[in-house]
């Protein structure tokens, strides 16, 4: 598949990089302010390859968090954060030491941005600051494409579900109760229907607890099969978009995090309520 010609102003949208998605803006300047065309080949590509590689940036997280305002409201920092930045997502210590370990809300587990949230984000911006010498890439899979594929049998059979999401990685205490949304969620902009689920994922509303759990584990690793993965390998200065509605990412364990710092800034364009 072709890209688009480059554009006066030097950035072009290259070919679709898999199967599964993604394409490169080359040639844009995100620390300025977007121009109108800029912005919507940035929309266009969103709806047609869900993820979006701008390579070459050099953004502080101010800048990173203006880019992403362009697209909607943007989730605010915790309590006592600066405000209006990105937020840092490493695998350091608040000492600056290296964790080695996982955990359950860890990043290398298959999962879609907050969808514990009644109003989940609709894009997440995530820009390399600090990589190992190789490996630390991040999967994406395209839920969207892994539910077209699924048989018509069970596409009638999972039909007005709802999946439960685990409240306890809600930071507010006061916020802490389970929310559930349409396991099979039918994006706002293109209409297309995609399976919602991932790590957060705790059960099936209304469904016995093993019955629910199986259910979600055979969907999940339907939609993880290479035929619906994308993997970016990244380079410092890389800044990645995509859209949450229709895709699971997980981060790669495929480096010494013992040895190796891995960090990046990340940004979330707020959403609407699954439908």
């Amino acid at each position: 598949m072709k890209g688009d010609a480059p554009s006066a102003a030097g950035w072009h949208v290259g070919p679709r990089l898999s199967p599964a998605g993604g394409v490169v803006i080359a040639g844009a300047d995100l620390s300025a302010p977007l121009s109108p065309a800029l912005k919507e080949a940035i929309l266009r590509a969103l709806r047609d390859h869900h993820i979006v590689v701008f390579p070459q940036q050099n953004l502080t997280r101010e800048q990173q968090f203006l880019f992403a305002a362009t697209f909607g409201e943007v989730e605010p920092p915790r309590a006592g954060k600066r405000h209006a930045v990105a937020h840092i997502l490493s695998n350091l210590d608040e000492h600056g030491h290296l964790l080695a370990g996982s955990s359950p809300a860890a990043n290398d587990h298959w999962h879609t941005d907050k969808p514990y949230h009644p109003l989940p984000p609709s894009l997440t911006t995530l820009y390399a600051v600090e990589l190992p010498p190789a490996g630390g890439d991040t999967e994406f899979a395209n839920t969207a494409m892994a539910y077209a594929a699924l048989p018509e049998e069970v596409k009638r059979r999972i039909a007005g579900l709802r999946v439960v999401f685990s409240p306890q990685f809600v930071t507010d205490p006061r916020r802490r109760t389970a929310v559930a949304h349409p396991l099979v969620r039918t994006h706002p902009d293109t209409g297309e229907k995609a399976l919602y689920l991932g790590n957060h994922a705790v059960g099936i509303l209304g469904m016995p607890a093993a019955a629910g759990a199986a259910l979600l584990g055979e969907l999940l690793e339907h939609a993880t099969q290479q035929r619906f993965v994308y993997t970016h390998r990244w380079h410092v200065g890389d800044l990645i978009m995509w859209d949450n509605r229709c895709l699971l990412h997980r981060a790669v364990a495929n480096y010494d995090r013992a040895r190796y710092r891995r960090v990046l800034h990340r940004s979330l364009v707020g959403g609407t309520a699954p439908f």
